[in-house]
């Protein structure tokens, strides 16, 4: 790895940390990131997922105050995130690598549309805010487990996924839904990188490059994220996802 290759990665993990703690598919930025200087697709995925829990955390951190009377909530539904990553990071482990290299340009592809249909989505949702379940309900549980899966073995816009479900399914403010999904985000990724470090071949410089830039992202991101242009953000992450998608399928 080149010095200017590791300025790359760092300066991805800034943007990284921050996407996610506002937006939540800062792996649109790591993981090409790493692929374009030369990490294989599987280790690229694993050493962006490990690389990214401290930035999670300090984005969960930034949102404390709108946590306060959601303990209970998180600690039900952490549940089913927990339980979805390690069903995720197994997948990942032990179907063919050539199943992953098929499987992961499509789901760029979905975390791209994802992205550019969240003000969409935040108007539909807020239109159906009323008649929001009070407390989630099992679809909800199923909902934060099968994200869990996605955020296990790939995870590109896992919180937009987080958001939409929360958004849908609780009654309460946007806000308090973002601070959730960090929260949930944290357990994801925090599940898989365990089970990763133990099984998994890690880039452990691209780890601590990714690791230290998404820690000062996640913090900044969850400080001034909400003044960020979000269109320009938006248009941005999708056009690092279809860079991705073209080094991957023709690379």
């Amino acid at each position: 790895m080149t010095p200017w290759e590791a300025v790359a990665i760092f300066a991805a993990g800034i943007g990284a940390g921050g996407v996610n703690a506002v937006v939540g598919s800062g792996s649109l930025i790591t993981f090409p990131t790493m692929v374009a200087v030369g990490l294989p697709p599987i280790v690229a995925n694993v050493s962006n997922n490990i690389g990214l829990v401290p930035g999670s955390l300090t984005g969960a951190l930034g949102y404390r105050p709108e946590l306060k009377g959601q303990r209970d909530r998180l600690v039900r539904l952490g549940a089913g995130s927990v339980a979805g990553s390690l069903i995720g990071g197994v997948l990942l482990l032990y179907l063919p690598a050539s199943t992953f290299d098929v499987v992961v340009p499509i789901l760029i592809g979905l975390a791209c549309v994802l992205v550019m249909v969240q003000p969409r989505l935040s108007t539909w949702l807020n239109a159906r805010r009323e008649r929001a379940h009070p407390h989630g309900g099992p679809w909800l549980w199923f909902g934060v487990l099968a994200a869990g899966v996605y955020g296990g073995y790939f995870g590109a816009a896992q919180g937009v996924l987080l958001i939409g479900l929360l958004g849908i399914f609780l009654d309460d403010g946007l806000q308090r839904v973002n601070a959730a999904k960090n929260v949930l985000s944290l357990l994801v990724n925090t599940t898989a990188a365990v089970l990763f470090v133990l099984v998994a071949e890690v880039d452990w410089r691209a780890v601590a490059l990714v690791a230290a830039g998404a820690a000062i992202g996640g913090f900044l991101g969850a400080k001034v994220g909400r003044k960020l242009p979000a269109p320009v953000l938006r248009v941005f992450i999708v056009c690092v996802g279809v860079a991705a998608i073209v080094k991957l399928v023709y690379g």
